[in-house]
């Protein structure tokens, strides 16, 4: 399928559906060296999921990951799977892109269902989106239902996504985080929330695409690229990236075929440590062609900080920013 296919959803998964958890980029060995399993446990057994696991999701290399052989099949498995309803990565890391040349897209299409994580999975979903329309979730990884406080509202937003029909109208959390809760989840620092950054004024609706801005840069020249034309795009960047990081890579991304077409731009909560500001995204953007006289949200609730949104990427979102009023509605997920 091209980079226009037809949208199409997955079923909502519903109480008594059973997720199947893969680890598409590094390994699962990985995170068990601090083992909070017992809160992600609790927390799928509350909304009635049953979790399996991958053959291959405790495989670990040199690079910390599984052959891209033994991750592909976990792949597949999961979606050819008919007992399987949903699929959960384990985590992020740097490697989903080495996977995408050797997806059997027809058998994923065949066989639509919830598929959902973030950083890297960045790769996996946007390329499934141009080749099959079919909408995942940028959202909580298995290990990320680990952090035992402040961990809401990630897992209300999950569920909104993932189990529900009506409009998503998201709100700014009262306060976020930006710890390492998974070594330690007894010292842990909450920050209130400021609010979201309304950078440029606007309104705007269009088909989600976007996650990790880095990772979504890989994709650009490939087949699995999917068009920026109509879309709302969603960026987000970690710890490694700077202000002069973002820049460069946003404006790699803005120079693509169709980028001039995408209705408004909404950027996630950085990282402390990437010391990226508001001043600094207010002239990033404001060198940016590709967004002038179009909305721009800044510092929502997506990213490597926590709480995390789960976003429908393929799926449709409307933002409005008018001075310091804004709104975020996730319309069809």
């Amino acid at each position: 399928m091209s980079a226009h296919a037809q949208t199409r959803l997955p079923p909502r998964l519903r109480a008594g559906d059973t997720l199947r958890v893969v680890a598409p980029a590094m390994s699962r060995a990985m995170i068990m060296e601090h083992d909070n399993t017992r809160w992600i446990d609790e927390r799928f057994a509350a909304m009635g999921l049953t979790l399996t696991f991958g053959a291959h999701v405790d495989e670990d290399d040199q690079f910390r990951s599984g052959s891209i052989e033994h991750r592909v099949a976990d792949l597949h498995a999961a979606f050819a799977d008919p007992s399987v309803a949903g699929i959960l990565t384990v985590i992020g890391g740097f490697n989903s892109n080495e996977l995408l040349p050797h997806l059997d897209f027809d058998l994923i299409a065949a066989h639509p269902k919830v598929f959902c994580g973030y950083s890297d999975i960045t790769a996996l979903q946007n390329a499934i989106l141009a080749r099959t329309g079919l909408v995942t979730y940028s959202g909580p990884h298995w290990s990320s239902w680990g952090m035992r406080d402040h961990f809401e509202p990630t897992g209300d937003w999950f569920r909104a996504a993932v189990m529900e029909d009506a409009p998503i109208a998201v709100k700014p959390a009262q306060a976020w985080t930006d710890d390492p809760w998974f070594m330690d989840q007894d010292t842990r620092t909450p920050v209130p929330n400021e609010g979201w950054w309304p950078l440029c004024p606007g309104q705007a609706s269009g088909r989600v695409v976007g996650g990790n801005l880095a990772t979504l840069g890989l994709l650009q020249g490939t087949a699995y690229m999917p068009s920026l034309d109509g879309a709302l795009l969603f960026v987000e960047d970690d710890f490694e990236s700077d202000a002069a990081h973002v820049a460069r890579t946003l404006t790699s991304l803005l120079q693509q075929p169709g980028a001039d077409g995408i209705t408004g731009l909404v950027i996630g909560r950085f990282q402390g440590t990437s010391a990226v500001t508001r001043a600094a995204l207010d002239e990033i953007v404001a060198r940016q062609p590709a967004l002038r006289g179009k909305p721009v949200l800044a510092g929502v609730d997506f990213g490597h900080t926590s709480p995390l949104l789960t976003l429908p990427v393929g799926g449709t979102a409307e933002v409005a920013v008018a001075g310091d009023a804004t709104s975020l509605t996730i319309t069809r997920h």
